[in-house]
């Protein structure tokens, strides 16, 4: 006998596309304040430089790590302030997808999600460490991609590179 407000739910459809995040997690991280969060007054705020890229991994046949490394450096005039590397990675199970697809996912769609945990590390890291926090502004992957894609097509057929942003 079934219960009267139980309805039986239609089989999955096994070709339908799917992406979804099965685990987000710091691969590998590094934070440096070489001399503590004293600077010296008179230099002002430290300048930071960004650099992000990014790289995918099949781990197995509908399973795809991202990886997004950031690498930062606050200097003040000369003296390195801070230094903050990051590597924000996910699992993705990624099914039915055509390899364009595929490469707009692992290029554009995974780094954008994982870049709100990223921030939110750099952020914690970097007050942890006495300073201000710093906040990861917002990237455009899409283009980063499209650049990716432009250069893949001068080196010839293979398989995308992995995308930088500086």
């Amino acid at each position: 006998m079934t219960e009267p407000n139980s309805q039986t739910q239609p089989a999955a459809d096994p070709n339908a596309q799917v992406v979804n995040p099965q685990a987000i997690y710091i691969k590998d991280c590094s934070f440096e304040a070489p001399n503590g969060p004293f600077i010296s007054n008179g230099q002002g705020n430290p300048s930071v430089n960004l650099n992000l890229t990014t790289r995918a991994t099949a781990l197995a046949q509908d399973m795809h790590e991202v990886v997004l490394q950031v690498n930062l450096e606050a200097k003040a005039g000369d003296k390195v302030v801070w230094l903050l590397e990051l590597q924000q990675a996910g699992a993705f199970l990624i099914r039915n997808l055509s390899a364009a697809e595929l490469a707009q996912v692992v290029s554009i769609m995974a780094p954008n999600y994982l870049l709100a945990f990223a921030r939110a590390t750099v952020a914690e890291l970097v007050a942890k460490g006495g300073f201000p926090p710093f906040l990861l502004p917002l990237v455009t992957f899409e283009a980063l991609h499209a650049r990716a894609q432009q250069q893949a097509g001068q080196q010839g057929a293979g398989a995308p590179p992995a995308s930088t942003v500086n």
